[in-house]
């Protein structure tokens, strides 16, 4: 598929030409800026600018923290408690990265619905899409790993619920489970590697992060109508799309302001509103929490994890025609796990030819219903076990598979979608002209 015409980079002084000729960094920090963009985006499309500049605070504040954390079982709580009290604004940064992890989730959830309604995972976008979820599998695991540090009752028996998740595999379940912890249970070979990995993944995730960003430069962004930019000439091009420096940069800038405002804010008046209080006691393996749960951006999966009982006829029916090698603890485990996993599907389970969700009236309401569901499964997820709570998730859990498996292939089929506009121009018009003219 041929790309958006565009202007290229072309060095004038005679060093710009020298270090364009042997390292062309200048050229690629161009062509970000002023790449041509959509310019019907609207103000879902600022969260890619928050990610970035979160994901950058995360790795500058965690650097900093783990020049003072010990990780050790005997000195991790203390020395947590050193930065808090002791290292020069150390209360702060803390603060900061902890809930920066908060604005991080909630930022990538907002993104991926975003991407949900608007079809950015529909052709050629497929790989981008992927590579996103990619990104977010990451971020759930460094999030966990982070939380496991502070060595808290929470931290503790967090680690002890989820890697016991593995030890459900059968056969191989125990040998993983051990690899993971580093011995027989949770102790300090755990949160040696748990540190490590912490520490490492966030890197990991910088670069997935510029192989999205590259893949997107490709296939160009998408935008509200899902109608592609025009790529016959350079002239249509520029009717569809304005550079993205400076228009779409000042906007992005504005609202990362905004929401830094209501961040610091939290930060710096209600720092332990998403926490847990049990975590602010040392972890003690002999004395269980009344109520393990979560942090929040893991409670809608977790709802689904302890939806499957082993009174649902579904689990009771794979268990029998498995010979009971997939119990319900493992199916748990499968449909948690497989609820982050069937998202990367979407582009193949979506048959519509339509791309964006605004012109798709029956997709309208179904997306509305998922996205209350995924709050109602959030909630779910950190109520205390019961029966009426095991009913709520299931339902919840049952719908959330059922929209990708069942909704989305058959909306494709029986959906009347709306008139959409030819061009962006057209649709930039319809919203932003002037009357007068």
């Amino acid at each position: 598929m041929a790309g958006i015409p565009h202007d290229h980079y072309e060095p004038k002084s005679g060093f710009g030409k020298w270090l364009h000729s042997r390292l062309p960094v200048v050229s690629l920090l161009y062509g970000t800026l002023m790449i041509p963009t959509p310019k019907n985006l609207n103000w879902m499309w600022i969260w890619g600018i928050v990610l970035t500049f979160v994901l950058v605070m995360q790795i500058v504040t965690g650097i900093v923290l783990a020049m003072h954390y010990t990780p050790h079982v005997d000195m991790a709580f203390a020395s947590i408690e050193h930065i808090m009290r002791d290292v020069n604004g150390g209360y702060m940064l803390r603060y900061l990265h902890m809930n920066g992890a908060s604005l991080f989730f909630l930022a990538v959830y907002l993104h991926i619905f975003r991407g949900l309604y608007y079809g950015s995972y529909k052709a050629p976008r497929e790989v981008t899409w992927i590579i996103g979820m990619i990104i977010y599998l990451l971020m759930m695991a460094t999030g966990f790993l982070g939380y496991v540090l502070p060595w808290g009752q929470m931290s503790f028996w967090g680690a002890t619920v989820i890697t016991g998740f593995f030890g459900a595999i059968p056969g191989v379940g125990g040998a993983i489970q051990t690899w993971l912890l580093g011995g027989p249970a949770v102790d300090n070979a755990t949160l040696n590697r748990f540190f490590s990995l912490h520490y490492l993944l966030p890197f990991v995730i910088m670069a997935l992060v510029a192989v999205h960003i590259w893949a997107f430069h490709t296939t160009g962004n998408n935008n509200p109508t899902g109608v592609e930019v025009r790529r016959t000439s350079k002239a249509e091009a520029e009717k569809d799309t304005l550079p993205f420096w400076p228009y779409f940069v000042i906007k992005d800038l504005f609202a990362l302001a905004v929401i830094l405002v209501v961040f610091f804010a939290v930060v710096g008046f209600m720092p332990n509103y998403l926490g847990h209080p049990d975590n602010y006691i040392q972890a003690n393996p002999l004395v269980t929490p009344v109520h393990i749960v979560p942090e929040w951006y893991f409670l809608p999966f977790y709802a689904i994890l302890k939806a499957f009982t082993a009174d649902v006829w579904a689990v009771q029916l794979v268990e029998f025609v498995t010979f009971g090698i997939v119990d319900s603890k493992l199916f748990g485990v499968l449909a948690m796990f497989g609820s982050i996993a069937i998202m990367a599907f979407a582009p193949w389970l979506d048959t519509s030819s339509v791309r964006s969700g605004r012109y798709r009236p029956k997709f309208k309401a179904w997306f509305g219903l998922l996205a209350i569901d995924f709050v109602v499964l959030m909630w779910a997820g950190s109520q205390p076990a019961s029966e009426f709570m095991s009913w709520i998730s299931l339902i919840g859990a049952t719908y959330w598979f059922a929209y990708f498996i069942v909704v989305l292939p058959l909306l494709g089929v029986l959906e009347k979608p709306l008139l959409q506009p030819v061009t962006i121009e057209e649709d930039f018009k319809s919203h932003y002209a002037n009357p007068a003219e």
